[in-house]
């Protein structure tokens, strides 16, 4: 049965037992735009941010969306968000660029990192950035003292630890005491960076922020953390936080696989939303504005990978190879997360799983796997195959390992397609080079 909860809002089976996406042939685009090629389906990106939207605000009428970039940005899809009135999440002066490019408003544009660099800070506080998310003593000095030679009061959040376990990959909880990101309540650094922030001359602290992880398939872990930070933020009532906005993240999980089922995007946010207005309540606290990171939760369904069957190498009683002209180098997940994918054969999407095959990819290593012992129709060169919920991080992450140039990049909806990167060529790869 195809797993329609694992792929875009549009994807369909034609009768030709070919997949489609956003009224396209997914084997007529891969002709196309060659392989690797990734599919972003407009109508999930847009179905996403207005689902995460309704969801809050709807809960809490004074919320605020940001997309968190590094799951993939570019100029075509910051100009999306910005139409569906979210702001956005950057972790570095590229994404800043990307936003400043695609004019979208800086107000709504919040800097994260853990070390953010002087020529970033710079370059945020005189473009007019509307948060920075501080992340250590050293950037909080800093910050003030480029904010004071700008002739600038900068707002800015604190990025607290509550050191709270989500029961994640090891390599994507951020949240607990052993962490490189933010400021840990059980050490006593969040409160001192909280006297320190409120201290500063050119710095106006707004509130608080955490983020513990991703992705997160459990609802408890943010119960547990809002209320936790909400009662370490109500401690400083005294000492002048008004704490005017508070967020908890992203984080939310989406379906990689057809046996993975995640919460709802309404079970979310009446979890976070619910709890919130309850800690506020007993503790007194006005209510503040919530900001919410989704990244993966918006991108990630909408895109599908695309790619085509090249050697088959059969080990009897063994394993069956069956190799991709993709890999590691546009999709890292699977080496670096251990992450598991469907595959199906985009145009064997009707026939019978008669055998059990590992995709592998180009690269030269023997780690670049992207699916382990899968069922599929029996497959010959030349066939594509899709890899569903590649969306987010695939892109964003890729490399020029083994100098592979990276795919092109296409937005589909409606029975038409465009073009928003191009795929690069081996020029592109040398063009940095000086010799």
């Amino acid at each position: 049965m195809f797993p329609q909860h694992v792929f875009p809002d549009t994807a369909r089976i034609n009768p030709r037992g070919r997949l489609t996406i956003g009224g396209c042939d997914t084997l007529a685009l891969a002709q196309e735009y060659g392989t690797p090629l990734y599919l972003l389906d407009e109508a999930t990106l847009r179905n996403r941010c207005r689902s995460f939207r309704q969801e809050f605000e709807g809960r809490h009428q004074n919320s605020r969306i940001l997309y968190a970039s590094k799951a993939y940005i570019n100029p075509a899809l910051a100009r999306i968000f910005d139409e569906e009135g979210l702001g956005l999440d950057v972790v570095s002066g590229g994404e800043l660029a990307v936003a400043q490019r695609a004019g979208f408003p800086l107000e709504r544009v919040y800097f994260h990192g853990n070390n953010k660099t002087p020529e970033e800070l710079t370059l945020a506080v005189a473009q007019g950035i509307g948060r920075v998310v501080v992340d250590s003593f050293h950037e909080l000095a800093l910050l003030d003292r480029i904010a004071g030679e700008a002739g600038k009061v900068q707002d800015i959040l604190v990025r607290v630890s509550p050191g709270i376990d989500p029961h994640t990959h090891v390599h994507t909880t951020t949240g607990v005491l052993d962490s490189k990101f933010g400021f840990s309540i059980q050490t006593g650094h969040a409160a001192q960076a909280i006297r320190q922030a409120l201290a500063a001359r050119h710095l106006k602290l707004r509130g608080l922020h955490f983020h513990l992880g991703s992705p997160i398939f459990e609802l408890e872990p943010y119960q547990a953390a809002t209320d936790l930070v909400l009662r370490f933020a109500a401690g400083f009532r005294e000492e002048g936080l008004e704490l005017a906005e508070f967020s908890p993240g992203g984080g939310f999980a989406i379906a990689y696989t057809r046996q993975q089922h995640p919460p709802a995007i309404g079970q979310y946010a009446e979890t976070i939303v619910s709890t919130m207005k309850a800690t506020c309540r007993e503790l007194g606290l006005a209510l503040p504005q919530l900001l919410i990171e989704p990244g993966r939760a918006i991108i990630g369904p909408a895109g599908v990978a695309l790619y085509k069957v090249g050697a088959i190498k059969d080990i009897p009683g063994v394993r069956k190879y069956v190799s991709v002209d993709g890999g590691m180098g546009d999709n890292i997940r699977p080496a670096l997360y251990q992450a598991v994918y469907e595959v199906l054969a985009a145009g064997k999407a009707s026939q019978a799983l008669v055998e059990q095959v590992t995709i592998a990819g180009k690269y030269c290593e023997s780690g670049d796997v992207l699916a382990r012992d899968v069922m599929l129709p029996k497959l010959e060169p030349g066939d594509v195959l899709a890899l569903p919920a590649a969306g987010a991080y695939c892109p964003s992450m890729a490399s020029t390992y083994n100098l592979n140039p990276r795919p092109p990049i296409v937005l589909v909806g409606q029975g038409r397609s465009r073009l928003i990167r191009r795929r690069e060529s081996y020029q592109d790869l040398m063009s940095c080079d000086v010799a």
